[in-house]
């Protein structure tokens, strides 16, 4: 297993010849908010990863192995909900669909949720309630299967503790399973 201690952030300072011969890994929302995990790499190297306690991993990351090799970091696509503005009219009020959008992003925002902004979309992870919510406030939204990169700030190292705690209520909150591996291989990198 290779032990990999360190993270570049978009791997800058790095060499771009490296980093174009790099391994990749492709890591979900969940690895990467975590500072311990397991992972497998492009090259089929089976890593073990434990950066400094609160870090987030982002897509175009770059992690550094033990023996110095290089592994960029793929935010992998999954399950998200893509939230777009109504544009039509038909709801017989005259509105704006960026407000609406804005008035969205601030209602997620006050609940904790991890979300990733964009200028014409939000993205959430998968929730009926939000969900149903959303299409009260007249926005659409769709499943789809896309890389998740919520903003940092609100929950950036020891808030995402709650930020998905209130997925407990809704039975599909299925990423608490592995959740638990996180401390049975605390032991073995002492």
């Amino acid at each position: 297993m290779l032990k990999v201690p360190r993270l570049v952030p978009q791997g800058k300072g790095l060499a771009p010849v490296l980093l174009k011969r790099a391994a990749t890994v492709e890591l979900d929302w969940d690895i990467r908010q975590k500072s311990r995990f397991d992972a497998r790499s492009s090259a089929g190297d089976h890593l073990g990863v434990f950066l400094p306690r609160g870090t987030l991993v982002r897509g175009g990351d770059v992690l550094v192995a033990e023996d110095g090799s290089l592994l960029r970091v793929v935010a992998a696509p999954q399950a998200v909900l893509r939230i777009t503005a109504c544009t039509d009219h038909h709801h017989g009020h005259d509105h704006d669909p960026a407000f609406d959008l804005m008035r969205a992003a601030y209602h997620l925002g006050n609940r904790h949720v991890p979300i990733e902004l964009k200028p014409d979309h939000l993205k959430i992870e998968p929730d009926h309630v939000l969900a149903d919510m959303l299409r009260a406030m007249h926005l659409n939204v769709a499943e789809v299967s896309e890389s998740f990169e919520p903003e940092g700030g609100a929950y950036g190292g020891h808030g995402h503790g709650h930020s998905h705690g209130h997925g407990h209520s809704h039975g599909h909150d299925h990423d608490h399973s592995h959740g638990g591996h996180d401390h049975n291989h605390d032991h073995h990198h002492g």
